[in-house]
């Protein structure tokens, strides 16, 4: 199954849990997001034409990161541009999420390995601003 985490009308994050399953590629993410996101799934014997990418100048205002959850139990937690929770979700090993917009924390809840995506390159402190939620 995919989900997906909205606040006031504004995609936060794309889920895809890890016991979905649909043939063929399914783009989940519009054109103009910084960071796409595809499932793919092809019988035995599909073959996927050689290709090189282009390059192609791109302008990334923010970051948008993937996390594919490879062990554990983590929650996450989404926060809105006032730093006011507004959301949460548990992922499983095998999910995969893309943190589209406003803030996240997260709590591992056991231990977890995963393994984060994002645009590069990283620009040191002036890549995120932490926060601590209103409310806390």
């Amino acid at each position: 199954m995919v989900e997906r985490i909205e606040n006031q009308g504004e995609e936060m994050a794309i889920i895809i849990r890890s016991n979905y399953s649909e043939e063929g590629i399914h783009f989940l993410t519009p054109d103009n997001y910084s960071q796409q996101l595809a499932y793919m799934h092809h019988k035995a014997g599909h073959q996927i034409i050689p290709h090189f990418h282009n390059m192609v100048s791109r302008t990334v205002h923010y970051t948008q990161e993937v996390l594919v959850i490879r062990k554990g139990r983590v929650k996450v937690n989404f926060y809105n541009t006032d730093k006011e929770g507004v959301a949460d979700t548990i992922l499983n090993a095998g999910d995969v999420i893309l943190l589209c917009s406003g803030g996240h924390g997260f709590e591992i809840l056991e231990e977890t390995e995963m393994i984060e995506i994002k645009q590069g390159p990283y620009v040191g402190g002036n890549d995120k601003t932490r926060f601590i939620p209103k409310g806390k």
